[in-house]
């Protein structure tokens, strides 16, 4: 059983994120997040993030062990790059470029559990609506119609030379 998850557009580059990722590639979760606490970089709290998420994953939607997990495959691949300008001397500029990532972790199981799809998730029928409350609604919504239209009429009763302008625009 393989159990996927992506982060998307972290704001590290991709050459930064593969020193991290090379890490903990082949490694068990437990180990592997043990090794993420003690790694010096900006790149491990996304990584941390995303191994926890897989995890869960595979616990509540496949009712896998934790235990029984490890990281089989994990990719850094390049995102797009936000391209910004720095003021130089003499009114020049130079280009800034700010790189980001994608990460795609596969974890697989140490011994196969034989379990092959996730469980089924159970839905609730649909609740149905009493006719009693539906015309409830509709008579509520035709109280609030009569208020607007007397609020309108209200407007145009009273007398002025703005009223009259409006008359001559509308009719």
């Amino acid at each position: 059983m393989e159990i996927k998850a992506k982060a998307k557009y972290i704001k590290v580059s991709s050459r930064k994120t593969r020193l991290v990722v090379d890490v903990i590639r082949g490694l068990e979760v437990q180990k592997a997040l043990e090794q993420l606490k003690f790694i010096n970089k900006k790149v491990t709290e996304p990584i941390t993030k995303l191994v926890n998420s897989v995890v869960a994953n595979a616990e509540n939607n496949f009712e896998l062990e934790k235990d029984n997990l490890f990281i089989k495959e994990i990719r850094v691949d390049e995102g797009p790059t936000l391209k910004r300008w720095k003021p130089r001397a003499r009114g020049r500029a130079t280009p800034i470029r700010k790189r980001t990532c994608h990460i795609s972790i596969v974890l697989g199981e140490i011994k196969d559990s034989g379990k092959v799809k996730a469980k089924k998730q159970k839905i609730d029928a649909p609740i149905k609506l009493g006719e009693k409350d539906s015309k409830d609604k509709k008579i509520n919504l035709a109280n609030k119609n009569k208020e607007k239209n007397t609020k309108i009429e209200s407007k145009d009763t009273k007398k002025g030379f703005a009223e009259k302008i409006f008359r001559r625009k509308s009719g």
